[in-house]
């Protein structure tokens, strides 16, 4: 009894213990509004990886003598861009998302089996057998039905148009350029953040410094949320971990 009641104890102070650590930051924050994060550096940030592709050989560049040529350049003339670390590049979202899925999906089967033995050596015929009352062309029947019905559908509209300024964090050995950028605005008491990484050719990049976010490579867009709405949208605290806690 003492084995079933430590586990639960343990998850009771858990749950307590999260709770009001989240019941206090709640508190200190009344009547306020959601704080914005502080600019940091987005490769000192915890969580951030270096970015690693499959990648050409590495061309040596060369300088020839009097000459306004580079070895590996694209081009010649040509606006500012972004190119090299640290440098900014606005990025157009556009997300334009549309699904209509429907499945359906039947499934039946029936079997049916007899066995007899008229037959057994004679023994058909012994007294004991004939008084029990059995057949012996019935010995064994066994039927069986199986049917599965299953129906699925999927209806999804979702559109996102904005832009947003991302700073160039990486350069890949063939030149493609590695592009990080997050955005907060605050709205009374609701805090919207749109978050956008990926992969960059500095070709696809506009005269103007822009590109399109369909442009980009391994891309990762996020656009969320947090304040008095988030929390309202969201189960409880108690209510998620008893989600993932019960088995059923």
């Amino acid at each position: 009894m003492t084995h079933r009641v430590r586990p639960a104890l343990a998850v009771a102070l858990l749950c307590t213990g999260l709770t009001a650590c989240n019941t206090a930051d709640r508190l200190s924050q009344i009547g306020a509004t959601p704080a914005l994060s502080a600019i940091e550096d987005p490769t000192a940030q915890a969580g951030y990886k270096p970015v690693r592709l499959p990648m050409p050989e590495v061309q040596p560049v060369s300088y020839a003598p009097n000459s306004l040529w580079r070895t590996g350049s694209r081009a010649f003339f040509k606006d500012q861009r972004a190119a090299r670390i640290g440098d900014l590049v606005t990025v157009k979202v556009n997300v334009t998302d549309r699904a209509n899925l429907n499945n359906e999906t039947k499934r039946s089967r029936s079997n049916a089996e007899g066995f007899g033995l008229p037959n057994a050596f004679g023994l058909e015929k012994n007294p004991a057998v004939a008084a029990a009352g059995i057949a012996a062309d019935k010995l064994l029947d066994a039927t069986s039905t199986t049917s599965s019905d299953g129906t699925g559908s999927v209806q999804r509209n979702e559109t996102v148009t904005t832009s947003i300024a991302a700073i160039v964090t990486q350069i890949l050995p063939n030149g493609n350029l590695v592009v990080e950028g997050k955005q907060e605005i605050r709205i009374n008491f609701e805090v919207r953040e749109l978050i956008i990484a990926g992969v960059v050719r500095p070709e696809d990049i506009e005269s103007d410094n822009t590109i399109e976010s369909t442009k980009i490579a391994q891309a990762r867009i996020a656009y969320g949320g947090r304040g008095q709405i988030t929390d309202v949208q969201q189960p409880r605290y108690g209510q998620q971990i008893v989600d993932v806690l019960l088995p059923f």
